[in-house]
């Protein structure tokens, strides 16, 4: 992988800018990703924040949801955040009717594990590579209810009554986050991205 890897953004719906200024920020070459075309020039791709069922139907429309499985299944680095965590979960607790995912990591995701829009929150999360902790936003978010023996847990809530919930995990060059780091100031956890998508 070169120094300067491209990294694509799915631009569906969701936190797509912020994603994009972040990456960039850190030094990133960066794509909205709308087409297909587009995907398959990309080395990484990040699925943002958003809602889990209208990425879904709208991958759907764009004749993105193949090409996006085809990508991961064969190896290329993938984050997701939120709404793009479910996406890449192999199962989805509490997913509308008929809802599919891209696949990548081996994990049950309970969709809105906190509730509603107004149970939004922010909480320490203890992440394994980071010596502090990191604060995150928490908005509609999902959690991690099972995970398989080949995925690593990334990171755990810290402290309030989610104490120890799974909310960050990695399997090979495909990792997830419940939380929305775009929308922080702290660069973290997409530098820590970039470091994977580097070394891939």
């Amino acid at each position: 992988m070169t120094s300067q890897p491209l990294i694509g953004v799915l631009a569906l719906q969701g936190d797509v800018r912020e994603h994009l200024r972040m990456l960039e920020g850190l030094g990133a070459a960066v794509q909205a990703v709308r087409r297909p075309q587009e995907l398959a020039r990309v080395d990484a791709v990040v699925i943002p924040g958003g809602e889990s069922t209208t990425m879904y139907k709208l991958a759907t429309i764009f004749d993105l949801l193949e090409p996006l499985r085809d990508r991961i299944a064969s190896g290329i680095p993938a984050f997701g955040t939120c709404a793009g965590m479910i996406m890449l979960a192999s199962q989805i607790e509490d997913g509308i009717a008929g809802q599919q995912t891209l696949g990548g990591l081996d994990v049950v995701v309970r969709r809105n594990a906190f509730g509603r829009q107004v149970d939004s929150f922010e909480s320490d999360v203890d992440f394994l590579a980071f010596e502090t902790p990191f604060h995150a936003l928490f908005i509609r978010a999902p959690w991690v209810e099972r995970a398989a023996d080949g995925v690593e847990v990334l990171a755990t809530l810290a402290d309030g009554p989610f104490l120890g919930r799974i909310v960050a995990v990695r399997q090979g060059v495909v990792m997830a986050t419940s939380f929305h780091p775009e929308i922080t100031s702290d660069d973290r956890v997409h530098r820590y991205f970039i470091d994977l998508v580097r070394s891939t």
